[in-house]
């Protein structure tokens, strides 16, 4: 079975590559980078394959154990437009494969020098199966930095600035994990793109570990009343821990105040905010938001735009007024 759907798989990127991608490179110019598009392709693939299931499978969910009604289907949609131009966007994949060639020269520069290359499965020698082994590896690396990243994206203030866009959503659902403004995409996939070309990440590998992230993320954020039982949300972050870094005045600011902070900034395994002290297990499911957004005397009504490029334009104001403004 699983064979029939990797064949299957394999034709249609296939057929969509020699077809569309292919001829459209060489169009462009750009046929030096015809196998960067390739694997760029299999990129898109996955993407919409991602977005059939999340909708098969979540959405009925959503229907059935909602943790709250939709106020805003408005807001949703929006939410489902961010997710698509993830989903099915390159900047992933750029970022991945622009620094692979530039650190490949990088590297064999270096091995001229007498330095050597580095592969982080190697660490561990000896093993049966090494493709399994190295890609657990990678796995638990990657979500490491995710956990440095997004904790600086909650105590970095122009992070916050551009950050605070996905707290805004006080409607969380399934297509909430890809509402962030395209700068903080950028930044993140850049980074990311780095470090997995730096610890020896194949492209191949890479594209599994980002689809198996984004829809472990995707149930993250869904509208679904569901837990892990007292073990299960050691092992791996559930709705229902995640919606708590989601919560006003606890998720994202310290101890309850109007300054920056939180908890739960784990992105798969709980045991970096365990590890970190960051960790709060509520038995609850609590409103979101940002505590800003709130009309006063609770917050200060601040705007975070309705549509697409409304929000996008407000980021980018709140990145220059929070970089100019000293925190109180």
């Amino acid at each position: 079975m699983i064979q029939t759907i990797s064949d299957l798989f394999a034709t249609v990127q296939g057929w969509l590559f020699e077809t569309l991608v292919q001829p459209l490179v060489f169009f462009i110019g750009m046929g030096e980078f015809v196998e960067e598009a390739f694997t760029g392709t299999e990129f898109v693939l996955v993407g919409i394959c991602e977005l059939v299931i999340l909708f098969l499978i979540l959405r009925p969910l959503e229907s059935a154990i909602p943790v709250h009604p939709i106020t805003d289907p408005r807001a949703r949609w929006n939410d489902f437009i961010y997710t698509v131009l993830q989903r099915l966007g390159i900047i992933p994949i750029i970022a991945f494969l622009l620094l692979d060639p530039a650190l490949s020269y990088l590297s064999e520069a270096l091995h001229l020098e007498g330095w050597g290359t580095f592969n982080l499965d190697q660490v561990w020698p000896g093993v049966t199966d090494r493709a399994l082994v190295s890609f657990l590896l990678y796995m638990v690396v990657l979500d490491l930095c995710e956990y440095i990243y997004h904790w600086a994206q909650h105590n970095v203030r122009w992070m916050w600035a551009l950050h605070s866009l996905h707290h805004s959503q006080q409607n969380m659902n399934l297509w909430s994990d890809d509402r962030n403004h395209m700068l903080d995409n950028l930044v993140h996939d850049i980074i990311f793109g780095l470090i997995a070309v730096l610890i020896g990440v194949e492209p191949s590998q890479y594209i599994l570990l980002v689809s198996l992230s984004r829809m472990l993320q995707s149930l993250q954020h869904a509208n679904v009343r569901i837990h892990f039982g007292r073990m299960g949300e050691y092992l791996l972050v559930s709705p229902r821990f995640h919606r708590t870094h989601h919560a006003i005045g606890l998720g994202h600011e310290s101890r309850g105040r109007n300054s920056l902070g939180g908890h739960n900034f784990a992105v798969l395994f709980p045991i970096w905010d365990v590890l970190f002290r960051t960790a709060h297990f509520s038995q609850g499911f609590a409103m979101t938001g940002v505590r800003d957004q709130l009309p006063p005397p609770a917050g200060k009504g601040r705007d975070y735009g309705r549509g697409f490029w409304a929000q996008q334009w407000l980021g980018l104001k709140r990145l220059v007024e929070f970089t100019r403004r000293k925190p109180r």
